[in-house]
């Protein structure tokens, strides 16, 4: 277990390289933007079903 610590210590301060601060800020907003857009899917998809289950009960109960 030490020795895979050791390891990934050492392969984080050889291999791993930060992104400059203009490429973190383009990625923040393609999250964010994507983040919205997949919310507004879900929003949506719930409304109809929710619409489609009241429309199917309400028929089945009349």
């Amino acid at each position: 277990m030490l020795t895979y610590i050791k390891e990934s210590l050492e392969e984080l301060r050889n291999n791993v390289t930060l992104p400059s601060k203009a490429e973190s800020s383009n990625l923040m907003v393609i999250v964010a933007v994507f983040s919205i857009i997949f919310a507004l899917a879900t929003w949506g998809v719930d409304t109809v079903f929710s619409k489609l289950v009241q429309l199917y009960f309400s028929n089945v109960l009349n």
